[in-house]
């Protein structure tokens, strides 16, 4: 990028958030979305979360453009709760009012890139983005940054109307019952499912008690609506759901896992329909996830199989950074 590129227009001016903003911020990120997909796709609490989540400072890693009213047109941050060597960042930008603040909000992230790379420990450092094909022009911005295509993730769901509330009876010779929220021994089992399925997959591992400390930091937690799969008394297939979709009224599974041993056996489907019968007696009206298309456990195909649909599909980018102290 050129300096002309990365320079606000005459009268913007840049700051950084804080949680008295989530309101703009959120309106901000819905009309984003709107023109991308059609729809508002992220919730006041997702807001929240990103700017408070562990190895993310408000002061320090985000920034708002404002334009030479005072109005917030964009906004960048970072996200990597686990401290590993790959980031990712994000930067929305008002449908076209805002366009003009999309490449200096870019070149100030991936500045910081190479800062967080240091503080971090890692030499070099990964760093991700994503973008709906039709955001061409944020498509052009990250590639002409040095961020090239990767691959593919899809944001499925499936609509509740008419799913029976009463839990579904599971194949035979698997047990599927909630999480027993209360109990480390169930929510280890549970994790270390998670960790072994997803292993052979570009999924960052997590040590147990850092992802209990993720937890600890959600607005909330229903694990009612998180259940474990069981063979011959063994955990071997774990639903993780979120409340990050209680705004939309929508039940939202964050992650699915089943081990390698126990697939093509029926797990994963038990799983996401003991999930959407339980979001259907909570009056829910839809359920949703996300999905890496390029998994080689081909999971999108379960997701297909009971009736999810692609809402879009989103490009990801990377690129590499080196480290260098601030």
């Amino acid at each position: 990028m050129t300096a002309a590129t990365t320079a606000l227009p005459e009268g913007w001016t840049t700051r950084r958030p804080t949680l008295d903003d989530v309101p703009e911020l959120l309106a901000l990120v819905h009309a984003s979305d709107i023109a991308a997909i059609g729809e508002p796709d992220f919730t006041a609490d997702e807001v929240r979360e990103v700017l408070t989540e562990p190895h993310t400072d408000m002061a320090r890693d985000s920034w708002l453009a404002l334009d030479a009213s005072g109005a917030i047109v964009g906004w960048t941050y970072p996200r990597n709760a686990t401290g590993g060597d790959r980031d990712f960042l994000e930067v929305f930008v008002w449908p076209e009012r805002g366009l003009p603040a999309l490449r200096p909000l870019l070149a100030l992230m991936l500045d910081r890139m190479a800062e967080r790379a240091a503080e971090l420990g890692h030499d070099p450092y990964e760093v991700r983005a994503g973008a709906i094909p039709t955001e061409q022009p944020y498509i052009d911005a990250l590639t002409e940054a040095g961020l090239v295509f990767l691959k593919q993730h899809a944001r499925m769901q499936i609509s509740l109307a008419g799913v029976d509330p009463t839990p579904p009876v599971p194949p035979a010779g698997i047990t599927v019952r909630p999480v027993r929220g209360d109990d480390e021994a169930d929510l280890r089992a549970l994790h270390a499912v998670i960790e072994e399925a997803f292993r052979d997959t570009d999924h960052l591992s997590v040590d147990y008690e850092t992802w209990r400390a993720q937890v600890g930091q959600e607005p909330s937690v229903s694990y009612d609506e998180w259940f474990v799969a069981e063979v011959d008394g063994r955990v071997v297939g774990s639903l993780q759901s979120s409340d990050a979709g209680l705004d939309d009224n929508e039940g939202w599974v964050k992650r699915l896992a089943v081990l390698r041993a126990y697939r093509q056996r029926g797990v994963g489907e038990a799983l996401l329909r003991r999930a959407f019968a339980v979001y259907a007696g909570k009056g829910r009206s839809k359920a949703g996830l996300g999905v890496d298309l390029e998994n080689p456990t081909q999971a999108v195909r379960l997701y297909l199989a009971v009736g999810m649909t692609p809402l879009y599909r989103a490009n990801v980018y990377r690129t590499f950074v080196s480290a260098r102290p601030a």
